[in-house]
């Protein structure tokens, strides 16, 4: 299972392109609200989620994904539970991806400690720690992902599809979308 964290101002593209690509690959996935309400992203597209962030289930998780957007970062951020969660799936060895402003936030916890990583252009040093890229738009490092923009959501997407699954599948779902 593939949880989507949404705090309110989350940007819609960062969490609903991964979103559709990891289902059209068979992965199941869940948009997690952090408010336990329908969670308005920042370009004000509001999204009912699967489920509130009291219903993740640690033991069906096989990664958890941070979008970015202004205030939707910052609202993940400020939510304890939200770094509880983050910090036990390193722990547990489970896949972190994160992108735009999100992995500053991976940064801040101290998860990327020697790590490469990318974010959005002109926060790399709130990558606290980190081996900062500048390209390309996502980089693997161990069981943390991180990605730039949105410009790179879908290719984001395809990452997360090829470690959870394989490169065919994630080229599959390319083709299906003439990507």
């Amino acid at each position: 299972m593939v949880y989507i964290l949404l705090a309110p101002g989350f940007e819609e593209i960062e969490a609903l392109a991964p979103a559709d690509l990891l289902r059209r690959a068979g992965i199941e996935t869940a948009l997690v609200s952090v408010t336990g309400e329908p969670v308005p992203g920042s370009h004000s597209i509001t999204v009912t989620a699967d489920v509130a962030l009291e219903e993740v289930d640690l033991s069906k998780m096989d990664m958890v994904v941070l979008p970015g957007g202004g205030p939707g970062y910052k609202n993940l951020g400020k939510d304890p539970r939200v770094e509880a969660l983050v910090r036990e799936a390193v722990k547990r060895d489970i896949w972190v991806a994160a992108i735009c402003a999100a992995p500053t936030l991976l940064g801040r916890w101290g998860l990327l400690e020697g790590k490469k990583a990318i974010c959005y252009p002109g926060m790399e040093d709130q990558l606290t720690g980190a081996l900062v890229q500048t390209a390309p738009g996502e980089i693997r490092d161990g069981k943390i992902i991180t990605g730039r923009a949105a410009g790179n959501a879908i290719d984001f997407a395809v990452e997360l599809i090829e470690v959870l699954l394989d490169r065919a599948a994630a080229d599959k779902v390319l083709e299906s979308i003439c990507y």
